[in-house]
């Protein structure tokens, strides 16, 4: 207590903490008046006898009276000190409750994990990272939405999803981000079609001018390919997976722009071909996202390190 509290009186106010006694002294206060010795309540808190003592005197400079009589037969408490005493315990057994209160909310919060991503990410990299977390949180049960980097936005906006996960170039508004990977998209056309067996690389103007297998808008991969071609992109069919455009190039529909990590397979087997393009920006981050000022936490940080290993 400062000299001006002591001044002041039995009325002084000010900040609670600056009055009332730590959990730490409280809880030793309880163990002197259960065991009658300050060395044994040392002991059972594992702190020094010195420490003990300190801090008994320094809950005695702040509370303004006596708690204990030491003496070499032992700790007594004063019958100011077993008032304490008594308020003391009341404190203690609020704080276990509380103690229980948060650990009853984290476990609530662990025991889940809702997941909205685009479609690129979903298909092709987090299977992988949620079979990762899995083997750390066994008892998390995760859910995933699949959508356009628009969908993934909105449902973390209304609470409705823990993580994101976007491929655009910018970060929806009200959204947090980090980089966790990069990609690059690509041109590829079914064998049989004519851009299979060019020469050479296709200009910007052409890609634009040919109406294209594509994504539907507010979809990172559109985003990327209508700010490439500044705005010009011409929609053969607009189909709403990546999965789906794949289908229609591999059919011969005619030619697609998607991610490198979803034509892989394809690409080795022939199935689809890449077509060089020069003069256009094809590359992207993949972003984890969150709503602005929530940093994740739980399941939904482990989730977050295990992209980044």
């Amino acid at each position: 207590m400062s000299n001006a509290d002591e001044q002041a009186g039995p009325g002084v106010t000010g900040p609670l903490a600056h009055r009332v006694p730590d959990l730490g002294a409280l809880e030793l206060l309880l163990a002197v008046a259960r065991l009658g010795s300050l060395g044994g309540a040392a002991r059972e808190l594992g702190i020094t006898q010195p420490a003990a003592s300190s801090r008994i005197r320094s809950m005695e400079r702040q509370l303004g009276v006596a708690l204990v009589d030491r003496s070499p037969r032992g700790s007594r408490l004063t019958d100011a000190g077993a008032l304490v005493t008594d308020w003391a315990r009341r404190i203690v057994e609020a704080a276990e409750a509380f103690d229980v209160g948060a650990q009853a909310l984290r476990v609530r919060r662990d025991s889940r994990l809702r997941v909205a991503a685009s479609m690129t990410i979903a298909e092709y990299l987090l299977p992988g990272w949620l079979l990762a977390l899995r083997a750390q949180r066994p008892d998390t049960a995760v859910s995933l939405h699949a959508g356009n980097s628009t969908v993934v936005a909105e449902r973390l906006l209304s609470d409705e999803a823990d993580l994101g996960f976007v491929e655009g170039l910018s970060v929806p508004a009200g959204l947090d981000s980090a980089v966790i990977a990069h990609d690059r998209l690509i041109v590829v056309t079914a064998p049989g079609h004519a851009w299979a067996r060019r020469r050479r690389s296709l200009a910007a103007e052409e890609l634009a001018s040919t109406p294209l297998i594509l994504r539907e808008k507010g979809s990172g991969t559109r985003q990327v390919l209508d700010a490439a071609l500044g705005g010009l992109a011409r929609p053969l069919i607009e189909l709403s997976s990546t999965t789906a455009v794949k289908a229609a190039a591999v059919s011969g529909a005619g030619p697609a722009v998607l991610s490198e990590l979803a034509v892989g397979e394809e690409l080795a087997l022939r199935r689809l071909v890449p077509v060089p393009v020069e003069g256009v920006a094809l590359a992207r981050d993949l972003r984890a996202v969150w709503p602005t000022g929530h940093r994740p936490t739980g399941p939904a940080r482990d989730l977050l390190s295990l992209t980044r290993g």
